[in-house]
């Protein structure tokens, strides 16, 4: 995952989703799990030009579940809840299709199946307990222990800490003691354990390219291994060098993506591949099929459901937008686990669900939003853990209040937010930003110098953490912090220089897919330093790069009016009524700006009608 406020391209997300499946309540889809024909010549494994897949139900899964617990000597009921839960799915359950053929024994092939497409879909602890489950009854699989170890290493949502290192070298070391029995396999084992060699050394960027570069011989040598190009393309963009704007790895991802999801237009990984490699605003429209298919894919799964909204969000197709998340949600809580991991989940979902109803002018449905995330917090158990999704809880804490104030220009309040007690200082950067900007809005001179003091006091503290890394790269919001602290100081040229050094970089990469364009914050100063014909050209940039912005569009329909461009003002209010559906849902000035220009665009168009009907008459 990425934080919001530092470029770290496809690198650590802000936001990190967590929680545990109970029981099901509701029926979601089948689930489809490929199960190759075991067919192996002496110790190497020789892919048919075809492999065969097969669709089984959750409970034939079930029943190789059962086999594999009597096979146990741990009896099921003395298994923690995390793992047992893994033995209710419902029979309609639905993953994608996948198929990994494995040399265990006959009866862990389908759990190891399942174990993977839970792994492409970013359900790492759901995953884990699958391959865990063979290693208790199937003790002689070594990919067992793969399969582990790899649900350890959250590829483009963070860096691995040295004791999570740790548990992946043990892992791999069992695996390389049990010994895979085809060459494939021990392929697998050989590149995985490269990433986990010396977990004492924390080079990351190091340690991931090599890893890289094992998958890409991997996937060279089994060129008709779906699974090798799935998980190479993955470690491509996990591998994506710190702020490198030329999108080189992305491309070359999607490249190896794109036809093997021609022929494999169900499996779970290669859509959710093409939608991250893709999540940037050159490639958004390449990634929108897989968009659309992925979450029929694995309805199951309540990440796959929320991923289309990705590139709904860089193409701003709010109502798509909003349907997937609001289907997650309703996902999620429908699954009702109680797992803190999928409550990570969740606010994920509801974080681009905030965004899209910002967009929308849905306000009273975003302050919802972010009053639910504030009880989801607060009823979270406090621990250390911030891997995977967890640390959504305390980025989601920050940034919703932060998103919310900023984009309904409530400058006050947005003074006013508070780093959270005890708040990671990555997120205290959050709310000093949400400061920054709001203050300087108002014109508050002092009370933006301590905001940024308070921005540069909280990035140090992170540079001294465990994620110092997350800094690593063009250091874009304080750039932002900065060219608003400048604004503020009256030093105008200096202020657009920075936020327009930030807005080139943005347009090469995209910013965060729920945050506010620094092109159109650039657009805003120019249009409240009386320089409305700039501040157009910088709107309408930004809608090229980040399209059906609310604040964007109510921005350049003013900078319209001001320059006497009225056609092209009634255009933006047109739109931005359009989106809001009328402006049914919100007092926002610019929404009744909007219905009275339109009102009177009506006026003169019936006018216009009635002048031509009687030429005609006549």
């Amino acid at each position: 995952m990425r934080h919001p406020l530092m470029m770290v391209p496809k690198g650590r997300l802000p936001f990190r989703h967590t929680r545990t499946l109970p029981k099901r309540r509701t029926a979601v889809g089948r689930l489809f799990v490929g199960l190759a024909s075991n067919q192996y010549n002496g110790a190497a494994f020789e892919f048919k030009k075809e492999i065969p897949v097969y669709m089984f139900s959750a409970k034939a899964l079930i029943s190789a579940l059962t086999g594999l617990c009597l096979a146990c000597a741990v009896p099921v009921f003395a298994q923690d809840e995390h793992q047992m839960h893994m033995h209710h799915h419902d029979g309609d359950e639905k993953l994608g299709a996948v198929s990994f053929p494995i040399s265990c024994a006959p009866a862990s092939q389908l759990v190891f199946n399942r174990g993977v497409a839970l792994m492409h879909s970013f359900q790492y602890e759901d995953a884990e307990a699958q391959f865990v489950e063979i290693t208790k009854s199937d003790p002689s699989c070594a990919m067992a222990h793969w399969g582990i170890a790899l649900s350890y290493f959250h590829q483009i949502w963070e860096r691995p800490q040295e004791s999570v290192l740790k548990r992946g070298h043990e892992q791999m070391l069992t695996a390389q003691k049990l010994g895979a029995k085809t060459e494939r396999e021990r392929d697998y084992v050989a590149a995985l354990a490269i990433f986990y060699d010396n977990p004492t050394s924390l080079d990351y960027v190091k340690r991931v390219t090599v890893y890289s570069n094992a998958m890409g011989k991997l996937y060279e040598k089994y060129p008709k291994d779906e699974e090798g190009g799935a998980f190479y393309a993955l470690s491509l963009l996990a591998s994506e060098p710190p702020g490198d704007t030329s999108l080189a790895n992305p491309k070359k991802a999607v490249a190896i993506l794109l036809p093997l999801f021609q022929q494999d237009p169900d499996h779970p990984g290669l859509a959710h591949y093409i939608i991250h490699s893709c999540d940037n605003p050159q490639m958004a429209e390449t990634g929108l099929p897989a968009a659309r298919r992925y979450a029929g894919i694995a309805s199951s799964s309540a990440h796959a459901v929320h991923m289309p909204s990705h590139i709904f969000a860089r193409l701003g197709f709010w109502q798509e937008d909003i349907h997937a998340n609001l289907k997650s949600v309703a996902l999620i809580e429908s699954q009702n686990t109680g797992a803190m991991y999928m409550g990570g989940h969740e606010l994920h979902a509801m974080h681009f669900l905030l965004y899209a109803y910002l967009q929308t002018g849905q306000d009273a449905n975003a302050k919802r939003i972010v009053e639910k995330a504030q009880q989801i917090i607060a009823r979270a158990e406090k621990n250390s853990d911030d891997t995977g999704m967890l640390e959504y809880y305390t980025y989601a804490e920050a940034h919703f209040p932060a998103l919310y104030d900023l984009e309904m220009h409530h400058w006050a309040e947005g003074a006013a937010l508070q780093a959270a007690k005890d708040a990671p200082p990555q997120d205290q950067m959050i709310t000093y930003w949400a400061n920054t900007i709001s203050t300087a809005r108002m014109g508050d001179v002092e009370a933006t110098r301590r905001a940024a003091k308070n921005f540069d006091q909280a990035q140090e503290a992170v540079r001294k953490s465990k994620y110092a890394y997350m800094l690593d790269g063009p250091n874009l919001s304080r750039a932002e912090v900065q060219a608003w602290l400048a604004f503020a100081e009256k030093r105008s040229e200096d202020a657009l220089k920075q936020m327009r050094t930030v807005a080139d970089t943005q347009d090469k990469v995209g910013k965060q897919e729920v945050d506010i364009p620094a092109r159109e914050m650039l657009a805003d100063m120019l249009l409240e330093l009386n320089q409305p014909e700039a501040a157009l050209v910088e709107y309408e940039k930004s809608m090229k790069i980040d399209p059906n912005r609310f604040n964007e569009l109510a921005g350049a329909a003013r900078a319209a009016e001001m320059t006497h461009q009225q056609q092209k003002a009634d255009a933006y209010y047109t739109q931005l009524l359009k989106n809001c559906d009328d402006g049914k849902y919100s007092d926002r000035p610019a929404l009744e700006r909007a219905k009275t220009v339109t009102a009177k665009l009506g006026q003169k168009s019936g006018a216009v009608t009635l002048h031509l009907s009687g030429s005609i008459a006549r």
